[in-house]
């Protein structure tokens, strides 16, 4: 049995069937977003099917499946057209036109609190600066404009700056100046009633906050563990936004892992589905001083994150955010994705399922067998978002693999 065999068949009572749902309805709509993208740039939005033939491996279609009968399964969002030299053109529907005007008009409203979230993602990190090509793995995931390399970075002059090193040309944003109100914590607003503001005499340092919790309700061990949990919860950290040098962190300590689990958990409170791909977590490993194998503390906290398997590349989910596989609160960029996924014509292999709203009765073996893989946003093909970055980050999660992966979710608690 393959290790990614053993991976699917793991017990039951550590798999959140409604957040393998959640994983499975954004993976189709990341890869109808992308085509729609693609089109929404070409002139007129308008373009042979042949020059959509790029984004095949993006969208897990290999051949000889056909492009062409992808995109009709979702006639609500794009045409086609034979013309008479064989040629076939596809394009937008009227409907999925006025969808992309929605979005660039939610991306817009959303920019000022991005710019926030971007501050505050610098204000976190050790040097007070990130590479602008590891932020961008975050675009969507903040709902930051598609021109964020080239021009939104420069829109909040007074927030951060572009600076390029003289050793290898990479480029990165620096923070320019400190907001203290924003250097308070979600959990710290939600849990310790801290409110950020101007006027605030708020300091970050040591905080001793527990971190909600949510575990399945087959989930049987608990009482196995309640009392690491407890013992966890309890323990002091320093603030994500407290000075991190100057030796006040011991690698290892348990201080320091509840120190990396906040920092997570901020991290994912600024996403807009509260969710990201694991990987792009552990790209900052090193600007976050975060332990070396961020997979196994992720795996380990679980009631705190969730982390499906799903595809080639994993996914992290705050468990507090959802309720089912739906989220709590959704903000407006969540709904027009919504409104998107109501046009998608589902594509399971095993039922004759028309829509997204029969999903859930999916049995966990059912979800498996679904066409299923994570793409590369458009942003990040033709700007090089990713290309460049060292090897090491362009691992997928190298620091653990699949059989580490079952090994942890059979053996380890949530202590």
């Amino acid at each position: 049995m393959t290790s990614s065999k053993r991976v699917r068949d793991r017990s039951k009572q550590k798999r959140v069937h409604d957040l393998e749902i959640a994983t499975e309805k954004w993976k189709i709509f990341s890869k109808i977003h992308l085509l729609m993208d693609a089109l929404r740039s070409e002139p007129e939005h308008v373009a042979p099917i042949r020059t959509l033939d790029r984004y095949r491996c993006q969208i897990n279609l290999p051949r000889p499946h056909k492009l062409s009968d992808f995109l009709r399964k979702s006639p609500k969002l794009f045409e086609l057209y034979t013309d008479r030299r064989g040629t076939t053109w596809v394009g937008l529907t009227p409907e999925a036109e006025d969808l992309v005007e929605e979005e660039e008009k939610e991306i817009e409203s959303n920019s000022d609190k991005a710019a926030e979230h971007v501050t505050r993602f610098l204000m976190m990190s050790v040097d007070k600066r990130l590479r602008v090509d590891k932020i961008a793995h975050f675009r969507r995931d903040l709902g930051l404009a598609m021109d964020f390399r080239h021009n939104w970075v420069r829109r909040y002059p007074d927030l951060f700056r572009v600076v390029k090193s003289f050793e290898d040309g990479v480029e990165y944003l620096e923070l320019v100046g400190w907001k203290k109100e924003w250097a308070v914590t979600e959990l710290e607003r939600k849990v310790g009633g801290v409110c950020g503001d101007e006027n605030s005499e708020h300091s970050p340092g040591m905080l001793s906050l527990a971190f909600p919790v949510k575990f399945p309700p087959t989930y049987k061990k608990l009482f196995r563990y309640g009392g690491k949990i407890e013992h966890f919860q309890k323990r002091e950290y320093l603030s994500p936004y407290a000075d991190a040098r100057g030796g006040r962190l011991v690698a290892g300590s348990l201080e320091f892992d509840k120190r990396a689990v906040a920092i997570m958990h901020e991290l994912l409170s600024f996403t807009l589905e509260k969710r990201l791909v694991t990987d792009h977590l552990t790209h900052f490993r090193q600007e976050f001083a975060m332990p070396q194998k961020l997979m196994r503390l992720l795996l380990k906290h679980f009631g705190i994150f969730y982390v499906s398997e799903r595809g080639r590349r994993f996914h992290v989910f705050l468990t507090e955010a959802y309720e089912g596989s739906e989220l709590v609160e959704k903000c407006p960029l969540v709904i027009w994705k919504e409104k998107v996924q109501t046009l998608i014509g589902y594509r399971g292999k095993k039922k004759n399922i028309e829509t997204f709203k029969d999903l859930s009765d999916l049995e966990d073996n059912d979800l498996l067998d679904i066409e299923s893989d994570d793409d590369k946003s458009l942003g990040e093909l033709r700007e090089g978002e990713i290309i460049g970055l060292d090897d090491d980050f362009c691992l997928d999660d190298a620091e653990m693999d699949l059989q580490d992966v079952h090994d942890e979710y059979k053996g380890c608690g949530t202590a």
